[in-house]
């Protein structure tokens, strides 16, 4: 297998410090930097080597960063693609890879902290209580971009499970009108995470019944995820079984009844 020579990479959300070891040296590495500006810190270009090409792709099209990549590669040099969050999430990564392979040029995906997950950290959640859920869905509402039809949000909220939603800060409406229908009580508490890990982050706790109201309140308008987190009323009262002393697994055994 040939070397790769481009490397869609997470950036993260918003703050620097959350690219891995990996993306920030491959960075340093690239001969060319084509990094999304509208969404990825400006700070990464900082680690570019002197000389390398730097472009912002927020107003180019699939046929120019695809060109811009070629080109690269075909004078042997290394792209760094740079992608907010995660680049496969929401990336739009599938086509590009498409076209470098029918170019025959090698690529590689490095991964990157999605909003959802920096936005749990934030708030010091978890998606996860025993014995409520274990599920996480990621997710989007219906905009200019369809979602299958089979995936409507009334559908996947009638799961109870915690709901990551992506691209629908304009959809509020919408949205509490869909995971009403799909049984979430008006107490369902709701994280919402506006431009996390940028110096205007914000993070705010609601419920399904005053989220409408609460958004437009703070002015909340763009770079937000909101986490439905049906579980997370009982998440005091829980404990995962794998630190029980009644639970044995292969490195610890479970203490007698009599001990």
């Amino acid at each position: 297998m040939s070397q790769p020579q481009v490397f869609f990479i997470g950036a993260g959300p918003g703050d620097p410090e959350l690219l891995t070891i990996k993306a920030r040296r491959l960075i340093q590495e690239a001969d060319l930097v084509l990094y999304a500006g509208s969404l990825v810190p400006r700070e990464i270009l900082t680690w570019a080597k002197n000389g390398s090409q730097i472009l912002d792709s927020s107003g180019m099209t699939l046929e120019q960063t695809h060109a811009a990549l070629v080109q690269c590669a075909h004078k042997g040099g290394k792209a760094a693609r740079v992608h907010t969050g995660d680049p496969s999430l929401y990336g739009a990564i599938l086509e590009q890879m498409r076209l470098l392979q029918q170019e025959n040029i090698a690529c590689q995906v490095v991964p990157g902290i999605t909003a959802a997950f920096a936005a749990a950290a934030k708030a010091a959640l978890s998606f996860t209580v025993p014995e409520q859920t274990q599920t996480l869905i990621f997710t989007r509402m219906t905009g200019r971009t369809p979602v299958p039809e089979k995936e409507r949000l009334r559908d996947l909220a009638a799961h109870h499970c915690s709901l990551a939603i992506y691209l629908s800060a304009s959809l509020v409406q919408d949205m509490v009108q869909e995971l009403r229908i799909g049984g979430l009580p008006d107490t369902t508490p709701i994280c919402v995470g506006s431009s996390i890990g940028w110096p205007a982050e914000d993070l705010l706790w609601t419920d399904l019944k005053n989220l409408e109201q609460e958004v437009a309140g703070r002015g909340i308008t763009r770079q937000v995820v909101f986490l439905v987190l049906p579980g997370q009323e009982e998440s005091q009262s829980r404990a995962s079984r794998l630190y029980s002393p009644e639970f044995s697994h292969g490195f610890r055994s479970a203490r007698a009844e009599n001990e």
